[in-house]
């Protein structure tokens, strides 16, 4: 290594050097943890030299406690010396960037985009030569910076960067979780240890540095620090302190010493968020009258800080933490006013230092800390803004208002998925004097993280009821939202027709809301039967328009979703889809995402529906969200069934049957018999799955839902067929056929006029292919291929080999492109079979051999 020797770290070291050497080709991220004072800072700095003299452009970071609030102040202090190269991005990007700054105004970024723009960034510079990363204590560092470090460590392969961050052990974080390279910083062995202390304290006798040693237990900066303060280091109490305690109180011990003015001085260095010299010292003259000389000279003479270029720097963080331990609560508040007092040019910090200096209420500060929080928002610091509504309700004097700001507060914090957090805001928002609007926000910021869990009709009726007082308040929107909560419950289990209907009912008393995609939405999750022929109309009236809004674009798919408009489904949200990554909205893009598996899935295109699913849970794990794992399990159970591979998907099936089965999740439970079905039938089981596609259509089994179990319809024909079930097919058929009277819904009609002609005998089979190959199934190209492959076992039955080997001809080709390999085998058997020479009339045919489901009829 290039920097000065780090006694007892040669493992460490190795590691950064084999880093440093490999980032230059591609990007690598890391993780150092480590107890306070273990030597992480001089591992950076040991490599910062490294990576300096690999040619590496460096950037670093060091978080600061009192900076945790600050928006995006730990990403500015990296960014800093490169924000010129902005101008090289895309205007989307370099506007969220500036605007996360402060240097820009316009729309409020998100979040998302304000990390895909730091990327960007890092890739323009790394053009000209890598780049290093380098943030010690990313713990202290506010929310948003750690958020954007973890995404940058996430992609930092994509780029010649290298990421190191630093952490101390006990504070779990974004980065911390990232599933990022470990490198644990441990204690230095004895025989190192006693060389630090020979090398820093060379006047103690044996004795006295084996007792440091023994108490320092391998930490280099207790063994640096210690010889210095050992006679004084007993605890009051008799009790001896943690190590961190004692280095602190180490720290402090010189501060005691020092002229009152210079106290004063450190003390505001301490508070501040930031370390310009100018503004610490214009605030020691509020906080303290005496005058001098520079008070920061005997501080940096003590080896508490240092002063350079204008700035301010602890010698380790420990030195901050013991400066404010040793103070009084009194002193402490006194040096916020006074930051306060100077910060005139800067109404943010200036409000959050009012109110640090105070014990509430005060309901002035606590507006202003409400203005602050719209500032955060605008910046796309959404975190900032949730520690600005919380302070503004601890110091707010009004019971009520103090609720509704936590109501707010917790608003934002669903916006990011932290269900603990809203959780717990709502919970102390519900002890206050709430209004009945208010209460209303209750009970669907409770309900919203419980989407996937059925509830009974009682909580929907409740939910329809919180929805009326919201709209007689005023409050649409957010009627609109209980309205869409109360119809998830619906969907995902049997809630009873009172229910839904109680859902339609609410929704028709909105004035004005049928132009609101929520209330397309409302309708078709709650009644995705009755309701079907409104939803399409009203679906058909956003289908023309140019909207970039994801939002609306997502629920007018999920509408399109419930109702079974497959197409239409995917066609509003791959629009969705492509504004979210545009946008960076990359939370709400997870969402959309899982959403179009079952689509991709029934259309067609399974790798899409296979990457989908990927990216999906991928995202979701980035963007803090809960992850949805039963749907992505049973996602995985139909996608392997599908493809023929029995074995992974009774496999998925049957983990996803454990969890779900507990909740009676009738959706996916109705999904997991889908695909546990189709497995069976790939493997000759038709009987068995028979009887796992049957209990989709029994309302009184838990795998019943209905609209779900349209998607089994067509393998419902297929294995009746096999498993000699035809007449007990025939009247689920006869069933749907009356629903179909009223349901215009496109799977539906599709999958029965499959049905009808499989399941009719071949003499009465004629008008029913008719029927079915009349049909457009352009954009339906799975069930289409099995539509023309069904139609050319028929005819090759009838004799006609010319005319079967004109459908069945293309069919291997696009099953193979589907991915289901098995079903093209069949295509290409029965191909053989109807090619010139092959079989003359009046020979047998089976009626079907092989196959994934063995379609046949």
């Amino acid at each position: 290594m290039v920097a000065p020797r780090l006694l007892g770290r040669n493992r460490e070291l190795a590691v950064l050097a084999g880093l440093i050497a490999v980032g230059r080709e591609e990007g690598q991220a890391l993780v150092v943890i480590g107890d306070p004072g273990i030597g992480k800072s001089a591992l950076l700095a040991a490599a910062e030299a490294e990576a300096r003299a690999a040619g590496y452009r460096v950037l670093s970071a060091v978080g600061v406690e009192s900076e945790a609030q600050l928006p995006f102040a730990g990403l500015h202090q990296l960014l800093r010396p490169v924000l010129k190269t902005a101008q090289q991005l895309r205007p989307a990007h370099r506007r969220a960037l500036l605007a996360a700054f402060g240097l820009a105004s316009g729309p409020a970024p998100e979040p998302f985009l304000i990390a895909l723009a730091v990327v960007s960034l890092l890739g323009a510079v790394a053009a000209e030569r890598p780049v290093a990363v380098l943030a010690d204590d990313v713990q202290w560092l506010d929310p948003q910076s750690q958020e954007v470090l973890t995404f940058m460590a996430r992609r930092a392969a994509s780029h010649p960067v290298m990421i190191i961050g630093a952490i101390r052990t006990g504070h779990p974080g974004p980065y911390l979780s990232a599933g990022l390279p470990e490198l644990r910083v441990g204690p230095l062995d004895e025989a190192a240890a006693d060389e630090v202390v020979r090398a820093s304290a060379d006047t103690l006798d044996v004795t006295e540095r084996r007792e440091i040693v023994a108490m320092a237990d391998g930490n280099p900066l207790a063994l640096l620090e210690l010889p210095g303060t050992w006679a004084g280091t007993a605890a009051a109490d008799g009790q001896p302190p943690t190590l961190s305690a004692r280095l602190e109180r180490a720290f402090a011990g010189r501060l005691a010493g020092l002229p009152p003015r210079t106290r004063d001085a450190v003390l505001v260095a301490a508070v501040d968020s930031a370390a310009a010299v100018d503004e610490i010292l214009a605030a020691t003259s509020v906080l303290s009258a005496a005058a001098g000389d520079d008070p920061l000279d005997p501080a940096a003479a003590a080896g508490l800080l240092s002063v350079a270029g204008g700035q301010v720097r602890f010698r380790h963080p420990l030195v901050r933490s013991g400066v404010l331990q040793s103070e009084t609560l009194t002193r402490r508040m006194a040096a916020n006013g006074a930051l306060a007092e100077v910060l005139t040019a800067e109404p943010y910090r200036r409000t959050w230092h009012r109110a640090q200096s105070i014990v509430g209420p005060d309901d002035e500060i606590a507006a202003e800390l409400e203005a602050n929080a719209a500032i955060a928002l605008s910046r796309g610091a959404v975190m900032s803004a949730i520690g600005d509504l919380r302070r503004s309700a601890q110091l707010t004097s009004i019971p009520a208002l103090r609720g509704h700001r936590l109501l707010m507060a917790a608003e934002q914090a669903f916006g990011l998925g932290r269900v603990e957090l809203v959780d717990h805001l709502v919970r102390d928002a519900a002890c206050t004097d709430l209004s009945e609007l208010d209460q209303a926000r209750t009970q669907w910021l409770r309900e919203i993280f419980n989407d996937g869990v059925p509830g009974d009709a009682v909580r929907v009726l409740e939910l329809c009821d919180s929805a009326r007082q919201a709209q007689q308040a005023g409050d649409r929107d957010l009627a609109l939202k209980l309205l869409v909560g109360a119809a998830l419950r619906c969907w995902w289990a049997d809630t009873g027709p009172a229910a839904r209907a109680r859902v339609v009912e609410v929704a028709g008393e909105l004035e004005g809301a049928a132009g609101d995609p929520r209330y397309v939405a409302a309708l078709a999750v709650a009644e995705p039967v009755r309701q079907c022929a409104v939803v399409m109309d009203l679906l058909s009236r956003f289908s023309g328009t140019d909207s970039g809004d994801a939002d609306a674009l997502h629920v007018l798919g999920m509408a399109a979703h419930a109702i079974g408009d497959t197409v239409r489904s995917v066609d509003f949200s791959s629009r969705a889809e492509k504004t979210l990554r545009e946008t960076g909205r990359l939370g709400l893009l997870s969402q959309v995402l899982s959403m179009q598996v079952m689509d991709w899935l029934e259309l067609g295109d399974w790798d899409r529906a296979a990457a989908a699913a990927e990216e999906g849970v991928r995202l979701a794990a980035e963007t803090g969200q809960p992850i949805w794992r039963a749907g992505t399990l049973v996602c995985d159970a139909l996608n392997h069934a599908f493809r023929g591979q029995a074995e992974q998907a009774f496999r998925y099936a049957a983990e996803a049957e454990l969890v779900l089965s507990q909740r009676r999740v009738n959706d996916l439970l109705c999904c997991v018999a889908l695909a546990r079905g189709v497995a069976l039938a790939s493997t000759g089981q038709h009987a068995a799955g028979y009887r796992e596609f049957r209990r989709m259509f029994e309302p009184g089994d838990p795998c019943f839902h209905q609209r779900e179990r349209y998607d089994g319809v067509m393998f419902l024909a297929d294995a009746a067929v096999r498993a000699g079930q035809r007449d007990d097919a025939r009247l689920v058929v006869a069933g749907l056929e009356l629903l179909a009277t009223a349901t215009p819904a496109p799977q539906l009609h599709i999958h029965l006029a499959y049905a009808r002609a499989v399941l009719a005998d071949d003499t009465e089979a004629g008008p029913f292919y008719a029927d079915l190959m009349a049909r457009d199934l352009s954009r339906w190209p799975w069930a289409g291929a099995r539509v023309a492959l069904a139609y050319g076992r028929w005819l090759l039955r009838q004799g006609h080999f010319r005319a079967s080997e004109e459908v069945l001809r293309p069919l291997p080709d696009i099953f193979a492109r589907i991915g289901a390999v098995d079903w093209a085998d069949l295509a290409r058997s029965e191909l053989a079979l109807a090619v010139p020479g092959g079989p003359q009339p009046g020979d047998h045919f089976p009626a079907g051999d092989g196959g994934p489901c063995q379609p046949t009829s």
